[in-house]
């Protein structure tokens, strides 16, 4: 089979060291003279006189001239035609002289492109090693995020970089494992569980931690919460997200409950003493307390007592003293006292509550006051006048009703305890120092008179306490 035109020539580049050079790729099959890559022979870069040598050997089998001028035909433009070349009308076998005697210069045609191939060669081959490194970094990976595992490819050189490649954030409260900064190589696998908060309220006792467990009975279990016979507020299997959860866990305790004389212990998830003493089948009535507060949270061995109380009201009338004022008189003797404003004392209601508790009486506590009636202030003017020199300055004081005050006007009057006789109730040492003998009683009732003007001189009406101001009445 005959091929129309000359045929082509072209230079393979490759990253070897060697550059192929042969015809182009024909557009027929095998056996039609086509262009074989892997029997075309090779040249090193820069052997321009190789490819002279090449170019003599090998002419074209299909005629037309050699290989040569066919080539160097092909850097002269479409619209020139070269020396000796083929041409309508010319002689083609003078066009064949011709090209023969360019043959010298042919190869000096073909040296610069060759120049030109060296260093693009040179660029095609640090391409190549590029490639190598590119495909040598490249590792295959399973990371897992919250579980959900993926394999990918990554070129980066730690875990670090893997998680900033991939955009997941890793913040204080999440896990990484292996470590951030480890280094990493194809086939590792990497797991990034995040931390999410919890409003955790322990028995009674809040409180905010992190958990990386994404289920309820999970995150329980990872901070070590008792859940046998526990009260949980949401299901055990309710799935934690990245923004948290409020959660309230009450663990199973053993609390003692007595009351009656018996003691109860029951195991208990409730939330305050008063469930604790209900589910003990403990009833309270009336005025009936705990010793604890049967709103507090009940702690796990903890002791309770009902205590069981009756009680009532007590009223009681309290007396209230009156004030004593005293007066300075300069009319009365100096020693003697009047009482010129009588005293009343006041009258004071107190309402007690009376308790019993489990049989047992309390003190009396007071709930309440009321005032009955208020003290009178009584008033007792004192004497400031100087006692008189003689007897006879005291005859105008009413001895009558002093006697009459003080014994009835009875001169052999004697007191219950017969301690003091007579008109005005001397006792027998004070008769006996003003100068009487035996018993004033059985003294005279003039004797009885002058003796007690006598103590009047020497002490005033003091001697008459309650009866002293009839004197002066």
């Amino acid at each position: 089979m005959a091929l129309n035109g000359p045929l082509r020539w072209s230079v393979v580049v490759s990253n070897a060291q060697f550059e192929t050079y042969g015809p182009s790729p024909s557009p027929y099959p095998p056996g039609y003279g086509g262009f074989d890559p892997h029997t075309a022979p090779t040249v090193p870069y820069g052997t321009p006189a190789a490819f002279e040598a090449y170019t003599e050997r090998h002419d074209t089998p299909y005629g037309g001239g050699s290989t040569t001028e066919a080539y160097a035909d092909t850097y002269r433009p479409a619209y020139e035609v070269a020396e000796g070349a083929y041409a309508p009308g010319a002689d083609h076998r003078t066009g064949r002289r011709a090209a023969h005697r360019r043959r010298g210069r042919t190869v000096e045609r073909v040296e610069g492109p060759m120049r030109r191939l060296v260093p693009q060669a040179l660029v095609v081959a640090f391409l190549a090693g590029g490639t190598s490194a590119f495909v040598a970094s490249d590792k295959a990976v399973e990371l897992t995020v919250d579980g959900t595992p993926r394999t990918l490819h990554t070129f980066a050189d730690d875990v670090t970089g893997l998680l900033a490649d991939e955009g997941v954030e890793v913040g204080a409260h999440d896990v990484v494992h292996p470590p951030a900064g480890s280094a990493l190589e194809s086939g590792d696998q990497v797991s990034v569980r995040h931390g999410r908060p919890l409003r955790l309220t322990l028995d009674g006792r809040r409180r905010e931690v992190w958990t990386t467990a994404h289920t309820v009975e999970a995150a329980l279990r990872q901070l070590g919460v008792r859940t046998e016979g526990a009260y949980v507020s949401v299901p055990r299997s309710k799935r934690i997200g990245r923004e948290g959860l409020t959660l309230d866990v009450r663990t199973e305790r053993a609390v003692t409950v007595l009351a009656d004389g018996r003691a109860r212990t029951v195991r208990t998830n409730a939330a305050t003493v008063g469930e604790v003493v209900e589910q003990a089948g403990v009833t309270l009535r009336g005025d009936d307390t705990t010793s604890v507060r049967a709103g507090d949270f009940p702690r796990d061995g903890q002791a309770v007592t009902v205590l069981r109380i009756t009680g009532g009201r007590e009223i009681r009338d309290e007396v209230i003293p009156f004030d004593v004022r005293r007066v300075e008189d300069p009319t009365v003797f100096r020693g003697t006292e009047v009482v010129e404003q009588p005293g009343r004392a006041g009258l004071r209601r107190i309402t007690y509550t009376l308790r019993t508790v489990n049989g047992v009486r309390q003190k009396p506590r007071r709930t309440g006051t009321e005032l009955v009636r208020r003290p009178q202030t009584q008033i007792v003017k004192v004497g400031t006048k100087p006692l008189p020199v003689s007897t006879d300055s005291t005859g105008r004081l009413n001895w009558e009703g002093l006697a009459a005050c003080e014994s009835g006007g009875r001169p052999d009057a004697v007191d219950s305890s017969g301690t003091y006789g007579g008109l005005y109730q001397f006792d027998t040492e004070t008769w006996q120092s003003l100068g009487g003998r035996g018993r004033p009683q059985d003294a005279p009732p003039a004797e009885q008179t002058m003796r007690a003007k006598k103590l009047y001189v020497r002490q005033g009406a003091s001697p008459w306490p309650h009866c002293g101001q009839r004197l002066h009445g």
